[in-house]
């Protein structure tokens, strides 16, 4: 091999890399963003509601409301937006921009079509999901679910668009609309419910239906945005016909069939996390029942802190693992299509090492904080610190199953993934019984973290089966950063333990001054450690290097 190759080979190399990196800074940077946006909005909600009580049990129909959607949301695109992204970058990447744009428009019909015909299921399934949900009121659950129907028409289209700019390797417009659509939503959503609850006095199930509808308003103003973006960017759509490869033919009809053979195992991964609450969803409120001498009231408000109140603080940490899944399916798709199989081993474990880069000190720091978190966005709460660090635990499962599940997809290797998917949810189903039996509101959570964990385990079986990626290389890396994780935790810990002399954690107030002062330790301990042994050097690069070069970190 000679030099020149060796240099186009470095080249090549590093531009991957630049791609996965920048495209998870750009999803994670919209995801986090969105994310964190619409927990804070949690703060005047929760008390706009009612403060503790009201307001937990506004929570729960929230939650009963969005489980449901979101499962009928991942029906409505049908894994189409990821299976797009996949074929688009493939066929891009062999010249072919014509099939690209067919594939494109098939994907609209069909986005239009699906999303028609879940959200009239949704609509006409509503009492019955109403009746197995632990609500106190099945007739305030059915309004609250049919509140997200005119959603499901218009987030189909939305999200195919996305799918197709994401395959073009372009993330920063799939970013930007996120953000745009959760501002939207929560202007709306706090505007309807100051009204409701506030000047009109109103009842909380009113609320919370207008809460819910705000998913429709913030969806039409991110379509807006992404259709100007389509004028303005270059993709397949502005190359001529002439300018294709025309190597390979495809008809319109072949097209949706590929479409729909591409997404059916991108919908049976997304909709995995999805099952578990359902699960957890229908079998929480009869399991209390029989194990327990609580209420309906008292179910449907413990189930409010724990499946609702907890999680959503925790879908800021796994927004990274669903933007870094996101990011690296066009370019491994690419990768794959050109038979590149060193790349897609090097790019598998580079993604899954930034995993594990940003969840483990994410997730340690936030059980940490958990008590002064809680207590700053809702009140404070024994049952609601202790189920939020569980859940901190359970993010980085989660966050890996959502990376691994859409790198093995992307590599084409769904079977096998899915069968990961049923074991882990065998065990989910097998465990959760007894989990509950024992430990009550945090059953569900210890049931999930065992189900998870066994499919991540046989996910990265079968990857390591399939490209023998460097399996020495990852598990020292991945040591190194539970290590400087532990440590940053231990330095922390200790932090929050001091604070308590000064400060109490059952004010808000004191809380997020005591919260700052620990994240921004937590935040200079791990980034020092990670600039000292030079990890943040070889996963994130250049950017790294300068950084401890100006900081003067040897």
């Amino acid at each position: 091999m000679n030099n020149e190759t060796v240099t186009k080979n470095v080249s090549k190399e590093l531009s991957d890399d630049s791609k996965m990196v920048s495209g998870a800074a750009w999803m994670t940077a919209g995801s986090m963003i969105s994310r964190i946006l619409g927990a804070l909005y949690i703060i005047p909600w929760f008390q706009w509601m009612g403060g503790q009580g009201p307001g937990d049990a506004a929570n729960a129909l929230y939650q009963m409301g969005y489980t449901p959607y979101a499962f009928f949301l991942a029906l409505a695109t049908a894994g189409v937006p990821s299976a797009i992204s996949k074929k688009v970058s493939q066929y891009n990447a062999l010249g072919e921009y014509e099939i690209s744009k067919g594939i494109y428009k098939q994907g609209l019909k069909i986005m239009a079509l699906t999303g028609l015909v879940s959200a009239v299921l949704m609509y006409v399934l509503a009492p019955l999901m109403a009746e197995s949900s632990p609500s106190a009121s099945a007739s305030d659950a059915v309004i609250v679910i049919r509140s997200l129907t005119p959603a499901l028409l218009i987030i189909p289209i939305q999200s195919v668009t996305r799918g197709f700019l994401q395959g073009h390797n372009t993330m920063k417009p799939s970013a930007i609309s996120q953000i745009i659509e959760q501002i939207a939503r929560i202007i709306f959503l706090l505007s309807a419910v100051y009204v409701i609850r506030q000047v009109m006095g109103g009842e909380v199930v009113t609320a919370v239906a207008f809460s819910t509808f705000a998913a429709f308003v913030g969806a039409v103003f991110a379509l807006g945005y992404l259709g100007y973006q389509m004028k303005s960017m270059t993709t397949a759509l502005n190359v001529g016909e002439e300018e294709s490869a025309g190597k390979i033919s495809v008809s319109p009809n072949q097209l949706i069939i590929e479409i729909i053979k591409t997404s059916i195992p991108f919908i049976i991964i997304s909709t995995g996390i999805i099952i578990f609450q359902i699960v957890d969803q229908n079998t929480y409120g009869p399991l209390m029942s029989f194990f327990s001498d609580m209420d309906e009231e008292m179910i449907q408000i413990t189930y409010g802190i724990t499946q609702a109140n907890a999680h959503k603080l925790i879908m800021v940490l796994t927004s990274f693992g669903t933007a870094l899944s996101i990011a690296s399916v066009p370019l491994i798709s690419k990768l794959v299509a050109q038979k590149n199989f060193a790349q897609v081993r090097r790019q598998f474990s580079k993604g899954f090492q930034l995993l594990l880069f940003a969840m483990f000190p994410a997730a340690i720091g936030m059980a940490v904080v958990a008590e002064p978190l809680y207590t700053v966005f809702y009140e404070h709460s024994e049952l609601g610190t202790s189920i939020t660090q569980l859940y901190a635990i359970m993010s980085i499962f989660v966050a890996a199953y959502a990376v691994l599940g859409n790198m093995l997809q992307a590599a084409s290797l769904t079977r096998p993934a899915i069968k990961a998917l049923v074991a882990g949810l065998i065990v989910k189903l097998i465990t959760q019984v007894v989990f509950v039996a024992l430990t009550g509101p945090y059953g569900m959570l210890y049931s999930g973290i065992a189900g998870f964990a066994v499919t991540c385990a046989m996910m990265m079986k079968i990857m390591h089966k399939e490209i023998q990626f460097n399996g020495t290389l990852l598990f020292r890396r991945s040591l190194l950063i539970v290590i400087l994780s532990f440590i940053m935790g231990v330095v922390t810990y200790l932090v929050k333990w001091g604070l308590g002399f000064f400060i109490s954690y059952e004010s808000a107030s004191q809380s997020l001054f005591g919260m700052a002062i620990i994240v921004g330790v937590g935040i200079v301990v791990y980034g020092y450690l990670a600039l000292r042994t030079k990890l943040a050097d070889r996963l994130i690069g250049a950017q790294a290097t300068k950084v401890r070069q100006k900081l003067r970190i040897k």
